[in-house]
């Protein structure tokens, strides 16, 4: 009974500090950039879009398609890092046991 008991302490420690880690995930920013700096996304590890910068010599009627395709490229690179941001801080968080699959934060 000891050990259940040791465990549910455990269970509520680990509880804590996700809760804590979510809180830290909102302030962790990173930025995906496409088309050479030209287009870049800020975004938080927890994937919340921050903000766009968009080169001037893209606002051309003519370029839409083009901003349009850097604007996705962009935010899928900064939704990388946000993952790889998110997953380094949930290894230090559980010493590397990791999660299973599904069992997302966000």
């Amino acid at each position: 009974m000891a050990d259940f008991l040791g465990m549910m302490k455990q269970a509520a420690q680990l509880q804590s500090k996700m809760q804590a880690m979510q809180e830290e995930l909102g302030n962790v920013e990173v930025e995906g950039i496409s088309g050479g700096g030209m287009v870049a996304v800020r975004m938080t590890a927890k994937m919340e879009v921050k903000g766009v910068k968009i080169d001037p010599s893209l606002m051309k009627a003519e370029d839409r398609e083009i901003l349009e395709d850097l604007l996705v490229t962009a935010h899928n690179d900064a939704r990388r890092k946000a993952e790889t941001a998110m997953q380094e801080k949930m290894q230090a968080l559980t010493g590397g046991l990791g999660l299973p699959p599904g069992l997302g934060l966000t």
